[in-house]
């Protein structure tokens, strides 16, 4: 038999850490569907595709964008000077830690920024994140180690709020740790930290001499009263990233437009070649996008955007009480109801899951498809197929969060009333027959 080997090794020893639930529970779902299963699609945080109708003046933003031919062109290198400059002086406005254009770059969607992020550390390099975690975060972290993520836990007993002391402890005695990150407000948690929270997080970095990361993606999305800070804010003289971008505030997810926001670079030699070569590494791909780059001062920047984010945020609030009020009434669950970004997470009760437990599936060819999948799987993903074969909802387990802690993630994107609380109740009853089976 002719030799099928290769003569060198050269797969990534993290390639196996790159997964992503929230992406992969769709394979299954795909083939519900083709056996004609209909799928209510609670996986993915896109709001247009759960109904949201972006507003008809920043489509005209944009159409007469899509008019200009300089739309068209290359931006330079870290983007568009004008919506570089324009940001920076939005994070400026904010207090504390000052920029300028210089310190922004932009990407192609945040995802590109996270891989770009963790791919130009050094392998030994490793940076401490929050558990559960979001996947795109936990898996590149993983995949440029080769190891399991690191993590400190995010406690549901305090609201889903960071261990301080559990974070303390594992940075304290592991001198492997370069980097703290934080997502806030949490995906997939929708648990937002008040100042007092990230100014805790600061000094532990500050002690330890180590950089951070925060994802502010949902940074203007919070409600029911929240208090808290943007990491520019209270970050103080440590060097530090954020990373925020459009795809949830207009919303523009197609837009892949996201940039990250450096603070202290200058302080710091060695943060600051690492930050020239992320952005040399941009210019080995020309730019980022320009078309949504350009929409940005003339969006943020117009008066209506302001109502355009609190009719937002009073919207996920309500939709938050709503769906913590029906799931919150479930035995063998715990809810906390969520104070920013679009999510809820379910936790499960430690010991009310088993392998035995089931949901009527009436078609047998959805039911034997199960059954091949369910072999060798946590006991929340086994609840997150079930309710997939026998409702057609889709959700996403928490384990595929990098925790070990059983649940579920889903969302509240969903535009149609009816239907947003049919599925919140669906959902609720079938857990209450899971749990009983």
């Amino acid at each position: 038999m002719e030799d099928r080997k290769l003569r060198r090794k050269f797969l990534h020893d993290g390639s196996g850490q790159l997964t992503y639930e929230i992406r992969e529970i769709v394979s299954l779902a795909r083939q519900f569907q083709e056996l004609g299963m209909p799928i209510v699609w609670e996986n993915i945080g896109d709001p247009i595709e759960k109904g949201e109708e972006v507003a008809g003046w920043i489509k005209d933003i944009i159409i007469q964008l899509v008019a200009d031919d300089h739309s068209y062109s290359y931006s330079t290198t870290q983007g568009n000077p004008e919506a570089r400059e324009f940001l920076a002086s939005l994070a400026n406005k904010r207090g504390g830690c000052q920029i300028s254009a210089d310190d922004i770059t932009f990407f192609n969607g945040l995802g590109d920024a996270v891989g770009k992020v963790f791919g130009y550390l050094k392998k030994e390099a490793r940076v401490i994140g929050p558990s559960p975690a979001y996947s795109t975060h936990s898996s590149a972290e993983a995949a440029h180690s080769g190891y399991k993520h690191l993590t400190y836990n995010l406690d549901p007993e305090n609201n889903w709020m960071p261990d301080i002391e559990d974070l303390r402890k594992k940075v304290k005695y592991n001198d492997s740790i370069a980097g703290l990150l934080l997502i806030n407000p949490d995906n997939p948690t929708g648990a937002v930290y008040p100042p007092k929270i990230l100014k805790e997080m600061v000094d532990i970095a500050r002690r330890h001499k180590l950089f951070m990361i925060c994802d502010e993606i949902y940074a203007n999305i919070i409600y029911n009263g929240s208090d808290t800070a943007a990491l520019n804010q209270v970050i103080g003289d440590v060097p530090g990233i954020a990373l925020r971008g459009i795809s949830k505030e207009y919303p523009w997810p197609g837009a892949r437009c996201g940039w990250m926001e450096v603070y202290n670079q200058d302080l710091y030699p060695a943060f600051k070649t690492y930050i020239d070569t992320l952005i040399n590494a941009k210019m080995l791909e020309v730019s980022s996008t320009n078309l949504p780059q350009l929409s940005i001062p003339l969006v943020m920047g117009d008066p209506r955007y302001k109502q355009h984010l609190e009719s937002r945020k009073s919207l996920f609030g309500d939709r938050a009480e709503e769906a913590h009020q029906i799931l919150s009434q479930v035995d063998g669950i715990r809810v906390t109801k969520p104070q920013g970004a679009f999510y809820l997470t379910v936790l499960f009760e430690e010991g009310v899951l088993n392998n035995r437990q089931v949901l009527p599936v009436g078609q047998k060819a959805i039911r034997d498809l199960l059954e091949n999948n369910i072999k060798e799987v946590s006991l929340d993903k086994r609840f997150v197929y079930y309710l997939l074969a026998a409702t057609g909802i889709c959700v996403v387990p928490l384990t595929g969060f990098a925790s070990e802690r059983n649940g579920f993630r889903m969302t509240l994107l969903e535009t149609d009333d009816a239907k947003r609380r049919q599925t919140c109740q669906t959902i609720a009853d079938n857990v209450t027959r899971y749990l009983a089976s």
